[in-house]
């Protein structure tokens, strides 16, 4: 990852689902991070349900907080469900956290 990447994974990891004590990154719910060559980032994320309770609050908080990362222009969510989200994306750490290892 370049530098710029790395400080919007950092940023990532700062937001939290309410629901789950793990972050959005490692719960696997980002899909891709795509830096354009304006530094205008889209995001691809997807949410741990289609009826998840922070549905337009949380693709807000991710914009929100990606725009301050120093270097980026821009931030833009895209809410995909495909593929749908299940346990298998979360990382090693986040399943340790939550108890599933």
């Amino acid at each position: 990852m370049n530098d710029l990447e790395d400080r919007i994974v950092e940023m990532l990891k700062t937001i939290y689902d309410p629901e789950i004590p793990v972050d959005i990154f490692e719960l696997g719910l980002i899909y891709e991070v795509d830096i354009q060559e304006d530094n205008h980032v889209l995001i691809d994320m997807t949410l741990t349900s289609p009826n998840c309770p922070v549905a337009e609050s949380l693709p807000k908080e991710v914009e929100d907080k990606v725009a301050t990362v120093d270097g980026v222009n821009s931030a833009k969510v895209k809410i995909v469900f495909d593929p749908p989200w299940d346990k298998d994306m979360m990382s090693e750490e986040a399943k340790l956290e939550l108890g599933f290892l």
